[in-house]
């Protein structure tokens, strides 16, 4: 299983257990924050502590998940970036837009 999702009361984590997002699996992480929300989650956090590479569609991914939150007058933080995976948020200059934690527990303070 790509993506691990654990539901808590007032947010769900999703977590990814792949090496590399990208093109192969991100409509998989799409359609599970999708689902979330259609399941009136509005707080989600993100962990991609085990992803070491992030393309276009990985980034998508987040995105979608980022903006659904928001129209649910919810929060979505992402948590636990590795130095490549910081790199391309950087460059795209995400990081001035998404909520960043280091880690999952600071992420979770996040919401609470």
């Amino acid at each position: 299983m790509n993506f691990e999702i654990e539901n808590n009361t007032n947010y769900s984590v999703v977590s990814s257990h792949v090496d590399k997002l990208n093109a192969a699996n991100a409509p998989d992480l799409k359609s599970a924050v999708i689902t979330l929300n259609k399941n009136a989650v509005s707080n989600i956090i993100i962990d991609l502590s085990k992803t070491n590479y992030c393309d276009s569609s990985g980034l998508s991914a987040v995105l979608t998940a980022n903006r659904l939150c928001k129209n649910s007058n919810g929060q979505f933080v992402l948590c636990g970036l590795q130095p490549n995976v910081a790199k391309m948020i950087q460059i795209a200059q995400l990081n001035r837009v998404l909520n960043i934690q280091e880690d999952l527990s600071k992420a979770v303070k996040e919401l609470l």
